[in-house]
Parts: C-alpha cells; structure tokens; sequence
C-alpha cells in the first residue's frame, strides 16, 4: 500500500507539472525574441595558441682535443662573448708535440742548408769534370729532397700548434650558458676523430632575440601571415607581456589526438633575458581590428536557406519575405552601378563619381565626400609606424569619412591606408564577411533587411552596408529550438491526458 501511495504521489506531481507546462505553452503565442540596437563598437579577431620558449640557435660546444679536463671557467647562466675560454683540456701531450715539430723544423733547415752548400760545390766541380754528371744529378736530388722535408716540417709544427691551441676551448658565438656537461677531471674525446661525434662540453645559445613554436589549429591557420604582431604571456611575467611578430609558418603539420595543428614561429626580442628556453606562454596573434564600426551579433545574421524558418518564427510569410528581399537587392543594385558610372562635377569636388587613389587604386567618391579631405586623411597615415596612434587620434568628421569608404566600397580601405588591421590579401580573404539577411524592427513589425557584413569576432560582425546606427535588429531562437519545444510540449500532452483528474487540450 505503501508503494502505491508513492506512485500515485509521482502521477500526481508529473500531472501539475504538465499542466503548468500546457498552460505557458497556450499563453506564448508569439515566440521570444530579443531586439539589439546597432551601434558602433571595436572588434578585435586573434588567434590563440599555447607554445614555449626556444632559442632561435642552440651550439653545442665541443673539443676538437682528446683527454683530461684541467678547467672549466663558465656556469650555467653566465654571459659569455665570443672568444672567451670556456674549457681548457689536458695541453702536455700537444704541447710535447709542439715542441718535437720544432725541432724538426729546425733539423730539416739545417739538412736543405747542408745540401745547398753541397750541390754548389758539385757545380763547380762538374764545370771541371772533376765529378761524373750521376755525382752532379745526386746533389740535386739531395737539394730538393731537403725543400720537401722542409715543407713537412713545417705542415707537422702548423698542425701541432693547432692541435696545441686546440686544448683551449673557446665561445664561438657570444650568448648564454644554458647546459653544462662535463667538470674538472672529466675525460672527453675530440669531435674530429671520434666516430660518434665527440663529447659534448658546454651547450649555449644568443638569447637577446629567442621565438616561440606555437601550434595553430587548422582553423585559425589561414588567417595568419608572416609579419603580423603576436602578443606573448608567460607564467613568470603575467603582468608583463611581450610583443613578438610573426616569422614563418611551418608547411607540415603535427596530429596531437586527432586536432591538426600547424607550427607557428614567432620572434621575440629578449633584451634583458627574461624570457628563457622551455618558459610555457600563450601566443595571441592579433589577425585584425576595427574600431568604433557599427556592428551586430552574429545570432542575428540569417542566409537565404534559413530565412524561411526565421520568417516562420515571426509569424511572416516566408514567400512575401522573400519577395521583399529580391526587391531590395534589386533596388540597391542600380544604386551602386550609378555611383560608378556618375560623370564628376567639378563645380564643388563632393558630388557623386569623383575619383581618387585610395590604397592604390582608383576608386569612386561617395556622396558628401571630397578628394581634399580623403587625400588629407591618407596623408595623416603617411611617415608612420604607429598607425594605431594615428587611428585613435582621428577627429569624428575623418572616421565618418572612413566609414562611408567602407560602406561604399565593400570594406576597401578598413583601417584607413595601412592602419589598424590592414593585412596581406590572403588574411583579407580569410577574415572577409559576407552577405546575409537580417531582421529589423522599423514602424513596429519585422521587416527583412539584406545587409554585408566585414570582420568578425565570432560573437559580433562588422556592417558595411544595409543597416544604420539607429537600426534595431532582431535575434531570434533557431528553428530547430523551436521544434524540439513543440514536440516536447506534445509528447507530454500526450502522456498526460490520459491522467486522472487532468483534462487534455
């Protein structure tokens, strides 16, 4: 009895939750949906990828000399130029060497001096006939005997200095210790005569410029460039983060757990030596930005296959919507082939159709807008490095100036001429917008509008064209949410009205 007590209690509960469920669904008559004003804001699209820190060149250091180590002048961490002694290896055996080719050297001298002071005796004497011409030929033969033994001599105490200057091993590069293998008493064997290479002694690389191999999802990869700025975090330093640029993209990929990514080198510049090899850091690539555009949320943007369920959503007619769509696309499209074709008047230098160079190419001047000041605008960017300095100190009157090439060219000149997220034309094909359609609030009904957006954040897109800063868009459920909430709402008619006390609708 117990147990059934509990079940009817379990019925009982699911009826009232079903009930209120069936009374919210018959309430919502019109679905929800949430107005955005348009306005301006700054996008900023980045690149995130986590690497570590590496030297641009490692040496490792090595002896050309076999034997015992006698000292080791450096540590780990030590700043050394090149040059310096950094290990010096056994010198008695090389040296003991040195001192034999000398000798050497000295004894074929004497013997080349011997046989010259023969062979010019033997001339004399064969002048005479007073030596057979076999006698005159051996003292010639002893005479250049002697210049070969001199030159051996002399390759024998070349080599021995060598080798003696060997057992002094010096920094070719100037950098940083970073490993240290070997102590006093050691025994090495040299890099030149040893079949495996040789004993590693020191390893040391320049750290006043090190880079960053970070790995680059797929995704994100054709958005970057070689050149572009990339800001670095590090662990040690969180309050203090680096600016590098970009160096290559490496061609191969690496597979880690099924994500392809691709390896990204970024340059740093390390002049105090903050940042050391194996430091973990996460690398933002800065891939664009715009500032002060009008932008909207991306949850608002629909495409011609999904504008249907958006106008099912509102409650429109999908085939009129349509309709309005075609319509004011075909109404825009004269608009911009007559802002082409318009003959200039030069009577005031601001009508529509005067051109001028924009980035290079020739381009068609909005209404409102005159070559004075788009040539003045341009000449602010001109002589700079800094073009996000000069971006921010734009006068409202410029960025509106910028704003209307934007609109009226499809984005051309985003940033102003080589300002803020100007890059290569395979970024701006990666980061170019596209067309959509969206819904706007005006005269209190929803009215589709067909707009062209520029870069994107993934959370909000820029607008180029079709919508203004007192527009007011809609951003609707998806279709397929509102779905799911319709069949669950009629699963649970279902299971419900077969309840007692519960009366189905």
């Amino acid at each position: 009895m117990k147990r059934i007590g509990i079940i009817a209690a379990a019925f009982a509960a699911i009826a009232v939750v079903a009930f209120i469920l069936l009374r919210n669904g018959e309430e919502q008559v019109a679905p929800v949906y949430q107005m955005i004003a348009v306005s301006p804001r700054d996008i900023v699209v980045a690149a995130s990828a986590a690497g570590s820190i590496e030297p641009i060149a490692t040496v490792e250091v090595k002896s050309k000399a076999s034997g015992e180590i006698f000292e080791v002048s450096v540590e780990t961490g030590d700043v050394v130029n090149a040059g310096d002694l950094l290990v010096r290896v056994d010198p008695r055996i090389p040296q003991a060497t040195l001192r034999q080719a000398r000798a050497d050297l000295e004894l074929a001298q004497a013997q080349l001096e011997n046989s010259q002071s023969q062979l010019r005796r033997s001339e004399e004497l064969y002048k005479t006939q007073s030596i057979t011409e076999q006698e005159y030929e051996t003292a010639r033969l002893a005479v250049a005997s002697g210049k070969a033994q001199l030159v051996r001599a002399q390759r024998s105490l070349e080599d021995a200095r060598i080798s003696a200057e060997d057992t002094e091993v010096k920094a070719s590069i100037s950098g940083v210790i970073i490993q240290k293998n070997v102590e006093v008493g050691s025994v090495i064997s040299s890099a030149t005569s040893n079949v495996g290479g040789g004993t590693v002694l020191l390893q040391m690389a320049n750290l006043d410029t090190v880079q960053v191999r970070a790995l680059v999802d797929e995704t994100d990869i054709g958005k970057i460039q070689p050149g572009m700025e990339v800001t670095i975090a590090v662990d040690a330093y969180p309050n203090s983060p680096f600016r590098g640029r970009v160096l290559k993209i490496e061609p191969q990929a690496t597979v880690t757990q099924n994500v392809t990514m691709f390896p990204v080198l970024v340059r740093i510049a390390n002049p105090n030596r903050l940042l050391k090899p194996g430091m973990n850091s996460e690398v933002e690539v800065h891939v664009g930005s715009r500032e002060g555009v009008l932008a909207i949320p991306n949850a608002a943007l629909r495409t011609d296959r999904d504008v249907a369920s958006a106008a099912e959503v509102l409650g429109l007619d999908p085939e009129a919507v349509r309709e309005q769509i075609a319509e004011a696309r075909q109404a825009a499209t004269p608009t911009r082939m007559a802002s082409a074709e318009a003959p200039a008047d030069a009577s005031d230098g601001q009508t529509n159709g005067e051109t001028v160079t924009w980035r290079g190419r020739e381009i068609t001047l909005p209404p409102g807008v005159s070559a004075d000041a788009v040539k003045a605008l341009q000449a602010k960017f001109e002589g700079t490095s800094d073009m996000r300095a000069v971006f921010e100190s734009l006068t409202p009157a410029e960025r509106s100036i910028m704003q209307q090439l934007r609109n009226a060219h499809g984005g051309e000149g985003r940033g102003g001429p080589g300002g803020p997220g100007q890059q290569g034309s395979a970024t701006d094909a990666a980061l170019a917008g596209g067309n959509y359609i969206v819904f706007v609030k005006r005269n209190g009904a929803a009215e589709p509008v067909p707009i062209r957006t520029g870069l994107t954040d993934l959370d909000y897109s820029e607008v180029l064209s079709g919508l203004t800063d007192g527009d007011t868009v809609l951003v609707l459920p998806s279709a397929s949410l509102l779905a799911s909430q319709r069949e669950f709402q009629e699963r649970v008619a279902d299971r419900v009205g077969g309840l007692p006390g519960v009366q189905r609708r």
